[in-house]
């Protein structure tokens, strides 16, 4: 793992080794014949092996089959530490591949690292007045489009309406003292479930944040604010809903899978997740019906309500020798056709408006559940960097919630740890 650089000089050094790196594929494709281009590209795609990437696989066999000069090179790579790895291959000059499927927050640090190819104006932008705004907004950055939305997302309450019936619950938790309430009655009245699992990862813990009206950083005072007193209340409203005869957390490595394997066997009756965790739900014993699965969007705090937007963007490597190659497979990928096809087979949001009014979506009973929880949803800062803070900050969530260290010490040490984190801002 590369350190954080501390300061602006080290991002301004950057941006000058990439832009030495990229030799002649600074250059767009904008106005190239599509079937004149020809070459090999690397992918590098970040959804999850099992459940997600082999719908991806088939559409990388259609993009061939309709570029037959151009060979993609598929590599499915782990999500977690996949914007490190991509960080230190391209600082290096060496290893990074030609589009990379990057999540939403680290498209601006991408870009502010000279790591990216801009795409306004090339076939990789293609139709995009078709775009939802917020994702949109997500691929920009200094007034450049630096990433093509291809799923969006948030998290939701997801619940098992078979575990709230039996327990006599009749309405869906609005508020988190209300999740409480129904997790007591879920535990009491149906013996052996988990009322609520809160997952001890800190993007899992910005609905809870933003209930009090905080964020990770404050953009407007341009500080980082991991001990900012709203994130203290965050962290006691999660930690009060984690204790027995309530619900349960985990700590180890496995806690995600480990909150699904509950929750699809029917053991927990709340969780809080997004859309690309419902095709392995559905896949499990609690959910098969279908319409056992309940949507509602993630309760509010005394601040008010809200998810994170989530998703992932396609980005093209600066420094890649095969830029055309690179702009016309992700136009391909995020064509309104291939987002209604991903759809279809993984349950995930798309981000063009025009597609759901497609029959793959139209139709989605999960999808449709998903967008009242997306449209009050909020969009993650800009600030290059930012997207860092969420894997440096859980280590202090999960002591935290473990009881291995006290709130007020952990969030100082998180604090003093995320020094240099985001350019510009104070910690």
């Amino acid at each position: 793992m590369i350190s954080r650089r501390s300061a602006l000089g080290a991002l301004v050094a950057s941006v000058a080794l990439a832009a030495t790196a990229c030799g002649g594929g600074t250059q767009n494709s904008a106005g190239t014949d599509p079937n004149s281009v020809s070459g090999t590209i690397t992918w590098w795609d970040t959804s999850a092996a099992s459940t997600e990437s082999p719908a991806f696989k088939d559409l990388v066999a259609k993009f061939e089959q309709k570029y037959p000069k151009i060979h993609v090179n598929y590599v499915n790579v782990p999500f977690d530490g996949s914007d490190d790895k991509f960080k230190t291959a391209a600082q290096a000059g060496n290893g990074a591949p030609d589009v990379m499927r990057a999540d939403v927050g680290w498209t601006p640090t991408f870009a502010a690292l000279g790591y990216l190819q801009p795409l306004d104006g090339t076939p990789a932008l293609a139709d995009d007045g078709d775009f939802l705004p917020v994702p949109y907004a997500s691929a920009k950055y200094q007034g450049k489009t630096y990433g093509v939305p291809e799923v969006t997302d948030t998290l939701a309450l997801l619940y098992n309406k078979d575990l709230f019936a039996k327990a006599g619950i009749t309405s869906v938790p609005r508020t988190w003292d209300e999740v409480k309430t129904a997790a007591q009655q879920l535990e009491q009245k149906v013996p052996g479930t988990t009322g609520v699992f809160v997952n001890a990862d800190s993007y899992f813990l910005l609905p809870f944040l933003y209930g009090e009206g905080g964020d990770v950083v404050d953009t407007q005072a341009k500080k980082i604010t991991l001990d900012s007193d709203k994130m203290a209340a965050a962290i006691t409203t999660a930690k009060s809903l984690a204790q027995p005869g309530i619900g349960a957390t985990d700590t180890s490595s496995n806690k995600y899978t480990n909150m699904n394997n509950g929750f699809k066997s029917g053991t927990i009756g709340m969780v809080l997740n997004g859309p690309w965790a419902v095709k392995e739900y559905l896949s499990g014993s609690a959910f098969a019906n279908p319409d056992n699965l309940g949507v509602a969007p993630v309760p509010a705090g005394p601040a008010g309500q809200g998810g994170p937007v989530g998703g992932h963007n396609l980005v093209v490597y600066a420094g890649s020798p095969n830029i055309a190659a690179s702009e016309l497979f992700v136009q391909f990928m995020t064509s309104a056709e291939s987002q209604a096809y991903i759809a279809s087979k993984n349950n995930t949001m798309p981000t063009r408006k025009s597609v759901y009014a497609m029959p793959e979506v139209a139709g989605n009973k999960q999808i449709a559940a998903f967008q009242a929880p997306l449209d009050g949803s909020k969009p993650r800062p800009a600030a290059p960097g930012a997207g860092d803070l969420y894997d440096m900050f859980t280590p202090y969530y999960q002591k935290i919630l473990g009881n291995q260290a006290s709130l007020q010490d952990a969030l100082a040490q998180a604090q003093q740890k995320a020094k240099g984190a985001v350019p510009g801002f104070q910690s």
